[in-house]
């Protein structure tokens, strides 16, 4: 009788164990409202690139790839929105998903015109942390470091709602 009740203690502890392993691979998804992961990889100088560092102003995180060309009309655009609110008020990450380091690097070299914080995400560690499945993937983390406005995709009709949401945010007092 004892050794069929630990055999059986045995397997509902592989079976806890097993459901653990399950739930570390299971992806996470960042939500409206979270504390998002604050590790955003480094910057074209090389300084690491965190949002717990940014806390006090709007922070725009956008995901891309050079493939995507939805991504690269977003990118002026958010070049243009942190322009007309201020770098101090709002900065936008544009972290480059899974490209290769010499893709990143000639993509670097041809939009160096756009004055963003770009990061390179080449083995989709950072994407991963942050749940994105599509390109282009936007976060709008507001000045309490808290996911504000989310959206995955683009089209003309979404910059009224990244425009909202960006301007509500800075709108709001800062909090901790």
């Amino acid at each position: 009788m004892k050794s069929i009740a630990c055999r059986l203690g045995l397997f509902g502890l592989l079976l806890a164990l097993a459901g653990q392993t399950l739930a570390v691979q299971t992806p996470p998804i960042v939500s409206v409202g979270d504390t998002p992961p604050d590790d955003l990889g480094r910057s074209r100088n090389g300084d690491e690139i965190l949002i717990s560092a940014r806390r006090g102003k709007v922070l725009v995180v956008t995901f891309w790839a050079s493939w995507c060309g939805y991504c690269r009309k977003e990118l002026p655009m958010l070049a243009g929105l942190q322009d007309a609110a201020g770098k101090d008020r709002l900065e936008v990450v544009a972290v480059n998903f899974q490209d290769d380091r010499d893709v990143y690097r000639g993509l670097l070299r041809r939009l160096k015109d756009i004055q963003l914080t770009m990061t390179h995400d080449a083995t989709g560690r950072i994407g991963d942390a942050y749940g994105v499945k599509a390109i282009p993937h936007l976060l709008v983390i507001g000045k309490n470091g808290k996911v504000a406005f989310k959206a995955s995709g683009y089209g003309e009709e979404s910059l009224q709602e990244i425009l909202d949401a960006v301007n509500g945010e800075l709108a709001r007092p800062v909090t901790r």
